[in-house]
């Protein structure tokens, strides 16, 4: 595929009870987007934490919009609202606020049938987006997303990181005296990833705070038990659906998730598991040399769903970028180019 530029742009978006996240776009520069994916970040991330997926996407055609989920990143604006997501009602209206913007936008643009959306999660986005997709509220919004994408999803944690069901009772009970009391719950950084360079990133990250509330911690487990205990079945709308997991995978449990998928996708027309052999937690920001190969794997399968043949990769050290604003503030900026681990990456991201 030949190269493209990459424009990006930095804003801040409102949601209908008035409260403001940061968020971001990544667009191909010199052509319309052949297809749009909505991104929902993980627990404690946020959506700069992505290396080169965002952008190598955005070179083939695919636009990318992901936010700083309430509670996270740079949309928790003070050490009050960190880990104040509300309650999971709450976390999936959101998302559902995101995407119907972003339908909105292609009927402005009048390219609606150029750009199907795409929806995509990773770990505790995964599971939001499952959850949605479970949702008998949003069965309208079914057919208008044309593929559901799950990184490592929270269907269940691996076994050592699974709290004991006395603690999780306590903090429920707690949870509906004290909702917004804030707790510290960190995952070590070894346990996501296998490169040191992003390990150490990922500890050094000052908007990485490890902090949810009683509220928001219920809120993320219950979400989970719904799923993996088979309460939750998904909407007939959802017509594919792509599941990626790595073996090694010491966050989320890869065996919980191949049995969700085996239970669950059968009356799927279009489902995929995918295995990626002795990859960690976060597969885009795995080793330096697989994160080409997942991203591809990513841009594959949406340009094959979107009426594009698979192609060629551009690596993100070649991709074009073109900011469209400046970065929201000079902290901003430094954190941007901090979190990334290698010379090759630092470079590509400077360019913001």
């Amino acid at each position: 595929m030949a190269e493209q530029a990459v424009t990006i742009e930095e804003l801040t978006h409102t949601f209908p009870d008035g409260y403001p996240v940061y968020m971001k776009k990544w667009r191909p520069l010199h052509s319309p987007p052949v297809a749009k994916l909505v991104f929902v970040h993980g627990y404690d991330d946020h959506c700069n934490r992505y290396y080169s997926l965002f952008p190598t996407l955005a070179s083939r055609g695919i636009a990318v919009t992901s936010w700083d989920q309430r509670g996270w990143g740079r949309s928790a604006r003070t050490p009050s609202e960190r880990g104040l997501t509300g309650p999971t009602s709450l976390v999936i209206s959101d998302i559902v606020h995101v995407v119907k913007s972003e339908l909105s936008d292609m009927k402005i643009e009048n390219d609606a049938a150029a750009a199907p959306v795409f929806l995509m999660g990773h770990s505790m986005g995964g599971a939001e987006i499952l959850t949605l997709a479970t949702s008998s509220e949003a069965e309208g919004l079914m057919p208008k997303i044309r593929g559901w994408l799950l990184e490592s999803p929270h269907i269940a944690l691996v076994p050592s990181q699974e709290p004991s069901a006395l603690k999780i009772f306590a903090g429920r009970v707690a949870g509906h005296v004290l909702p917004k009391f804030q707790l510290k719950h960190k995952i070590p950084a070894t346990e996501l990833t296998r490169d040191p360079e992003v390990v150490a990133s990922l500890e050094n990250d000052p908007l990485l705070v490890s902090t949810g509330t009683l509220q928001g911690m219920a809120g993320l487990l219950d979400r989970a038990a719904d799923l993996s205990s088979g309460k939750r079945k998904l909407n007939p709308g959802v017509k594919s659906l792509w599941l990626a997991q790595g073996t090694a995978d010491a966050g989320t449990s890869y065996e919980a998730s191949k049995t969700w998928f085996e239970k669950n996708t059968k009356d799927v027309p279009d489902a995929e598991f995918k295995t990626y052999e002795g990859w960690s937690h976060q597969l885009h920001a795995d080793l330096p040399d697989n994160r080409d190969v997942f991203a591809k794997d990513v841009g594959d399968w949406i340009l094959a769903r979107a009426g594009g043949p698979p192609e060629e990769t551009v690596p993100d050290s070649e991709v074009p970028l073109v900011p469209t604003s400046e970065p929201a503030s000079e902290a901003t900026a430094v954190e941007v180019h901090g979190l990334l681990g290698t010379e090759k990456e630092d470079k590509a991201v400077a360019k913001l």
